[in-house]
């Protein structure tokens, strides 16, 4: 006879109060229901259950019993749920947050691949700069870059994000090649305006990170925009690789100052630790890992308290 069967009918005796309920629950009759019971006795050796006439009551060993039966039995009905998950399509919206610069020139074009891989998910980005409140915002994967605070939040890395210093050669004729990090202060800059980033860059120097003041003659809140303005000479930026990347490679922008380059930025991948990995997301953070990854272990992150969040500039 089979012994998880046997643990299935005890527990629901104990939990029905009687072999008649349980056998009804399990279709089988009631005599069948207390031979399931004394196998399990015949087994340990030991009497679960107090039988009389009128009622029935468990034996300090039943007790214990119960209580390991229905953990096991838990763990089963869990063990394969997951396995049917596993085997199950993606499907559904998946609602992912990302810093601009890299959802617009690095994840969105991606996109095309998963979903040929995935057709029956669709992709709901959530571009931006500014925080984002996860949990308000229902995300399911979200994008960070920069250090990681403690938590438990879910992080997988991904490649360090890499930023570049670049002018057009147009700029660069009218105004000379900066050399070293401190020509930068006799140059027109393009950056954020943010309360430092604003006055000085840090960039990395042989003794470690150096901070070169500037004067930036064009502010925006956004990478693209930035972009647009060294493409028309009005002075140098320092954004992302993966947004000027392009541009270097058709001469558009002449990369700069390349052995003071910033050190690259930790990006990760973030999900929740409380909700079961659904099939699309466990699939997108898969294909996010391997194409945008390296060899990394699994992280915490902000909580989601703290992440209101996970948004950094580009």
């Amino acid at each position: 006879m089979d012994r998880l069967e046997n643990m299935a009918v005890f527990v629901r005796v104990v939990e029905r109060g009687s072999f008649v309920a349980a056998a009804e629950d399990f279709r089988i009759s009631p005599a069948m229901a207390g031979v399931h019971v004394r196998a399990l006795e015949q087994r340990l050796g030991a009497r679960l259950i107090n039988r009389t006439t009128r009622r029935h009551s468990l034996t300090e060993i039943g007790r214990l019993y119960y209580e390991r039966c229905k953990q096991i039995l838990a763990d089963i009905t869990d063990a394969e749920a997951s396995a049917a998950q596993l085997k199950a399509r993606p499907r559904g919206r998946l609602r992912l947050a990302t810093p601009v610069s890299f959802g617009v020139h690095a994840l969105a074009p991606s996109c095309r691949d998963y979903i040929a891989e995935n057709p029956e998910v669709s992709i709901d980005f959530v571009v931006s700069d500014r925080p984002v409140d996860l949990l308000e915002e229902g995300i399911d994967v979200a994008i960070r870059i920069g250090e990681l605070d403690d938590s438990s939040m879910i992080a997988r890395p991904l490649r360090p994000y890499g930023s570049l210093i670049c002018a057009a050669p147009d700029y660069l004729d009218r105004h000379g090649v900066p050399l070293l990090p401190s020509d930068l202060s006799g140059h027109r800059c393009l950056g954020f305006a943010h309360p430092i980033a604003s006055k000085e860059w840090t960039l990395r120097g042989p003794e470690g990170a150096i901070r070169i003041p500037v004067t930036l003659a064009l502010t925006a809140n956004n990478g693209e925009a930035l972009r647009m303005a060294a493409l028309s000479g009005l002075g140098i930026i320092m954004q992302p690789e993966i947004l000027l990347g392009d541009d270097i490679r058709a001469g558009r922008l002449v990369p700069l100052l390349e052995d003071f380059l910033p050190r690259p930025r930790p990006m990760h991948v973030l999900t929740f630790p409380d909700r079961k990995p659904t099939p699309k997301i466990r699939s997108f953070v898969d294909f996010l890992v391997a194409r945008f990854g390296e060899p990394g272990r699994h992280q915490h992150a902000a909580s989601p308290e703290q992440l209101a969040t996970t948004m950094d500039s580009p």
